[in-house]
């Protein structure tokens, strides 16, 4: 049995990042995919622009320790990026006692597929790996 994603996609907003009091570093990030739009009739249809319309979808993806701390760095909003990692389903009881649900990808490796939207001298990302 395999539990295996890969998303390619843009990072929604900057990474959060932070430490656990145990010492485990995390960075959340979010990354929007697009796929073709379609109609009722299953078939896909162009925007006022011209173009084939599009529905994103937006994936948390969680990083630990060195990958959390690689992604909370050189990683920013805009960027392209590619996610290995697994799907993990969480529950849990909100404050109102409601069960609720939430779906994360808990990520193995990212790579950078293009840099960040970081320019100037104050560019965070200038010391980021290159991109093959």
């Amino acid at each position: 049995m395999t539990n295996i994603a890969i998303l390619t996609g843009r990072i929604a907003r900057d990474p959060d990042t932070r430490e656990t009091k145990g010492g485990t570093h995390v960075t959340g990030i979010t990354v929007v995919t697009d796929r073709p739009a379609r109609d009722k009739d299953g078939k896909t249809y162009k925007d006022e622009n011209g173009y084939t319309a599009k529905e994103s979808e937006f994936h948390r993806v969680t990083c630990f320790n060195g990958l959390a701390k690689t992604v909370g760095q050189f990683c920013s909003k805009g960027q392209l990026v590619s996610v290995q990692g697994r799907i993990h389903y969480t529950q849990w009881e909100d404050k109102d006692g409601v069960t609720r649900y939430g779906t994360e990808i808990l990520a193995d490796k990212v790579d950078f597929l293009s840099r960040g939207n970081g320019s100037g001298e104050n560019d965070e990302n200038k010391d980021a790996p290159e991109i093959d």
